[in-house]
C-alpha cells in the first residue's frame, strides 16, 4: 500500500469518485461538459492527494493539498449546478456535498 492510500481523506474521495459514473447516467444530452468537468475535478482531488503525499518537502505537500481543496470546492459547485438543473436528487446532492465538506475539512487540518 502506498502512503496516499493510507489517508482517510483519500478513502472519502474514492467514495465520491465511485458514485460519479452512476450519477452521470441520468444526465440529459447536451450536458456532457458538466459530466466531464465533474469527473476531472473529482479525479484532480485524488491525483493531487497522491502527488502531494509523495513529496518530501512539507511546502510542496501543502501546495498539492491546496490544489486538492480547490478541486473539492469546484466539485461541490458542479454538484450545485447539476442539482439546480434537476439532474440529480436532493439526497444525492446532500450526500456528495457532505463528503466533499469532510474532505475539505480534513485537508485544511493536514495543511
Amino acid at each position: 500500500m502506498l502512503n496516499h492510500e493510507r489517508l482517510k481523506v483519500y478513502e472519502f474521495t474514492l467514495e465520491v469518485a465511485k458514485k460519479v459514473p452512476d450519477m452521470l447516467t441520468g444526465f440529459p444530452l447536451g450536458s456532457a461538459y458538466l459530466a466531464d468537468q465533474l469527473k476531472r475535478a473529482v479525479s484532480s482531488i485524488l491525483l493531487n492527494l497522491a502527488e502531494g503525499n509523495g513529496r518530501r518537502s512539507l511546502k510542496e505537500r501543502r501546495r498539492f493539498f491546496d490544489i486538492a481543496i480547490g478541486s473539492a470546492t469546484e466539485s461541490a459547485a458542479i454538484l450545485d449546478i447539476v442539482y439546480a438543473y434537476e439532474y440529480i436528487s436532493q439526497e444525492m446532492h446532500l450526500e456528495l456535498k457532505d463528503k466533499l465538506e469532510q474532505i475539505v475539512r480534513i485537508l485544511y487540518k493536514l495543511n
